[in-house]
């Protein structure tokens, strides 16, 4: 695991030593870490940390590359990333070395002959980085941190940021791709790259994931591509691991990247699992399924209650940002585990829901397609097998909850557009000062690249909701514990495939994940191959924030340094706070306010943190 950071300055003088090796420093977690600075005239490139540098040269350009390429030896590579990406970039120019790598990665590179400083990061997002002008040019880093030590980039956060963590839901953090949480700061989107030279700076896209139809292919020769890719997908990232470990839970995308590696390399695995006392998120009985026939060595990590606000604030200063949800605190634990095991590389299933339609809330958009389509008998069979094996005293499934729900999510106007859940976007927006942001007023940007309602919620979820807050957390936490991360699931070849599967082969009789457990027949054991409902990887956070957990909650709210940054409503967050204790503590069968409490509790000690703590 390393950084990078640097900067193109076309104006005399160039950057300061000093302002290069603050830049190091800000982006060090560890006293151990190691730097270098690379300066090459107008541009200069740096690294930091534990492993040995991915940085290559040759008589004209320096790269300095942060992560992995898994396609080396069908691109020839002859030595090391860096040097084999600098070799494409010779042949194919920058954008073209991009589109023939398979990898997780972000790079710079700065070609003296052309006098053009490039910025690449790969098709997911796997690997962040950040930009920023400055007098004169540009600088980037993989954190916010590394432009936060600059005296050239100011500090401020930025107020609609601020506002839809505030008050929104956490799948708004990252709606504008281009954006971080700094208002001087930006970010380069995945699957995007950045040129800039003496008087010029721009950002395009290198990867287009376009509507091209569903492949009218037999289902079984489809699930058969599907458990080849996976398989494929798993070897070439397992064969960069020395020590790999697999987080598992008891759903199907864990399993299936676990089982598979289990397949490919003939060998069990070692796994991690999060384990609760509270049977409500524990999915201990559920793991056991998986253990005797892919597992070498199960580690169950139990997460006792924290003190929450001792460990989110070590958690925002790694991630110089909120966190987006209480799951992330899990995975932090989980991935110190990993690391003191000794463990180099962390796998998980991100991106198996998207790809495989297995959130709960896909079925309206599947719905959606089968009405737009005229299959009004298929969609009322749906329903009913929907109804069957999903309902719920809270969030109940019918035909009258369908048709509520595709009167708010669907813009029956559009081929195959979507809205957003205006009730989840805006269900906290009185507890923000109407004068700080007015949360009630806002409306997160929709993609629409396909015809499919269920395939542009995917997308949507991908690069603009529930994915890339995940990839973040996993760098942050990676990075800080000296580990890699792994998402088979996220290879672009498989992403490809599945927008090209109709959702009547993702979603059927009620069922989610249709061609994934076609896929995984006689990989995976039948019982977690079959099973249909799952909790989901969540955390139990509603009794952190309850009964004596509570305390150091209460405390934050009522402190004078939170009431005078005049961003809530304090009257309406007490309400909250109050409504929350008596939900947890009765039992009641009602939605409780954990996750705007967490939001609460991050936003302020990321404040905190900007203002005291964060490098200068």
């Amino acid at each position: 695991m390393s950084r990078i950071f640097g900067s193109g300055t076309w104006v005399a003088g160039g950057a300061s030593p000093s302002v290069l090796a603050r830049q190091a420093a800000a982006l060090s977690l560890d006293p151990g870490w190691q730097h270098a600075i690379e300066n090459l005239g107008p541009a200069d490139l740096g690294w930091t940390g534990r492993i040995t540098p991915r940085v290559a040269r040759d008589a004209g350009a320096v790269v300095v590359l942060d992560g992995r390429v898994y396609n080396r030896s069908e691109l020839g590579f002859a030595r090391d990333d860096a040097s084999g990406f600098l070799a494409l970039y010779r042949q194919r120019g920058f954008s073209g070395a991009l589109e023939a790598i398979n990898g997780d990665l972000a790079v710079a590179l700065f070609d003296r002959a052309t006098d053009r400083l490039w910025l690449g990061r790969d098709r997911s997002g796997s690997k962040p980085m950040y930009w920023a002008r400055t007098p004169g040019g540009v600088a980037f880093a993989s954190q916010p941190r590394g432009l936060l030590a600059r005296p050239d980039v100011a500090r401020d956060v930025d107020r609609a940021f601020i506002g839809r963590v505030a008050g929104s839901h956490y799948r708004t953090f990252d709606n504008d791709r281009d954006r971080s949480p700094y208002s001087a700061i930006a970010q380069l989107p995945a699957g995007h790259l950045l040129e800039a030279g003496p008087a010029d700076i721009r950002v395009r896209s290198y990867w287009d994931l376009s509507d091209q139809g569903d492949l009218e292919l037999d289902e079984a020769v489809l699930a058969e591509q599907c458990r080849e890719l996976l398989a494929d997908s798993v070897r070439l990232r397992l064969e960069q691991a020395a020590r790999p470990a697999f987080t598992l839970s008891g759903g199907m995308d864990s399993s299936s990247v676990l089982a598979s590696a289990a397949q490919v390399s003939g060998a069990k695995q070692h796994a991690l699992s999060t384990v609760y006392r509270d049977a409500t998120y524990d999915e201990t009985d559920e793991i056991k399924s998986m253990l005797d026939s892919t597992v070498s060595e199960w580690h169950p990590i139990l997460v006792e209650d924290p003190d929450v606000i001792d460990v989110v604030s070590r958690l925002v200063a790694v991630h110089d940002e909120p966190v987006a949800t209480a799951t992330w605190l899990s995975h932090w634990v989980l991935t110190s585990a990993a690391s003191a095991d000794g463990f180099d590389t962390v796998f998980g299933g991100l991106g198996g829901d998207e790809l495989n339609a297995g959130e709960y809330e896909y079925f309206v958009f599947h719905f959606a397609d089968l009405r737009a389509q005229g299959r009004e008998a298929e969609l009322q069979h749906e329903v009913e097998r929907w109804a069957a094996h999903h309902d719920h005293p809270i969030w109940r499934k019918d035909s009258a909850t369908m048709e509520a729900m595709l009167s708010r999510r669907i813009d029956v106007g559009r081929t195959g557009g979507n809205l957003p859940d205006l009730h989840r976007v805006h269900q906290y927006a009185a507890a923000v000062r109407p004068g700080w942001w007015d949360v009630a007023a806002y409306a997160p940007v929709m993609d629409h690249p396909f015809d499919s309602h269920l395939k542009n919620r995917a997308y949507q979820d991908l690069f603009r909701e529930t994915t890339p807050c995940c990839l973040r957390a996993e760098d942050r936490h990676s990075s800080a514990f000296g580990l890699e991360h792994a998402d088979p699931f996220l290879d672009h070849r498989l992403v490809e495939l599945m927008f090209r599967v109709s959702g009547d082969r993702k979603i059927r009789d009620g069922i989610t994940k249709v061609l994934l457990r076609s896929a995984m027949r006689g990989v995976l054991p039948e019982e977690t191959r079959t099973r249909i409902k799952k909790k989901g990887w969540n955390a139990p956070a509603h009794i952190w924030f309850s009964g004596a957990s509570g305390d150091s909650v209460r405390d934050l709210i009522e402190s004078k340094r939170f009431a005078d940054r005049g961003i809530y409503d304090l009257a309406e967050v007490r309400r909250l706070f109050l409504e929350h204790q008596e939900i947890v503590s009765a039992g009641d069968a009602r939605e409780n306010h954990m996750m705007f409490l967490w939001q609460l509790v991050n936003l302020e000690l990321w404040l905190r943190w900007v203002e005291d703590e964060a490098p200068r």
